[in-house]
């Protein structure tokens, strides 16, 4: 078990709390990373383009000129991809880039971004976000104490609203839950901020 230094809102020490070696102590697997954040950006992708073939364009349903005789090449529509305006030879399509990869594989690479912020020293468990009312001044504030002044990923246990009203309007933090964060996130911020509640159900969910 690693011993980790757990803080309150406004920065102070608390107790050590152990870490699962299990999740936050492993080896990191790079390829593994690189495999699970190439497969949650293409699932983002909208895969909207499109694009029309010579058989969608408009027109050129007449033979422009005779097949022989023109001195000119035989021609057969307007609307052929050769002609300004014509069709596009292998026109885009909407489709959809989702996949899905291996429950072990996105497990691994979630315990090694897990293990890399805490080798990175990027990892800040507090023992609670409490805030009476949504307020973006006293989240912000709890953030520089605790030293996440720059970009910030808050991990909750459940949903709060009252977090996630108030760091809406924080351009440097985002909130997630324990069910939905994702290694591209994690990645993403400098910071890592548990909760002691959302540490325990990390535990619960990956060892």
């Amino acid at each position: 078990m690693t011993k980790f230094q757990m803080i309150d809102m406004a920065g102070k020490s608390l107790e050590e709390i152990e870490l699962s070696d299990d999740i936050f102590n492993v080896e990191i697997n790079e390829h593994v990373v690189y495999l699970v954040v190439k497969n949650i950006l293409a699932n983002r992708r909208q895969g909207t383009q499109s694009a029309k073939t010579r058989a969608e364009v408009r027109g050129g349903g007449k033979k422009p000129w005779r097949q022989k005789g023109t001195g000119r090449a035989r021609q057969g529509s307007i609307r052929s991809p050769q002609w300004r305006g014509g069709g596009t030879v292998f026109a885009p399509k909407p489709r959809s880039y989702r996949y899905t990869t291996p429950k072990k594989v996105r497990r691994l690479a979630m315990k090694s971004v897990l293990t890399s912020k805490v080798q990175e020293k990027e990892l800040i468990v507090v023992d609670q976000l409490a805030l009476e009312a949504p307020k973006t001044k006293a989240l912000n504030e709890a953030l520089k104490n605790m030293g996440a002044a720059k970009k910030a990923l808050i991990v909750t246990a459940d949903s709060d609203k009252n977090v996630v009203l108030s760091a809406r309007n924080l351009p440097n933090a985002e909130v997630s839950t324990v069910g939905t964060m994702n290694v591209y996130d994690i990645l993403k911020y400098d910071s890592l901020i548990l909760t002691k509640d959302a540490l325990d159900k990390i535990v619960e969910v990956y060892n």
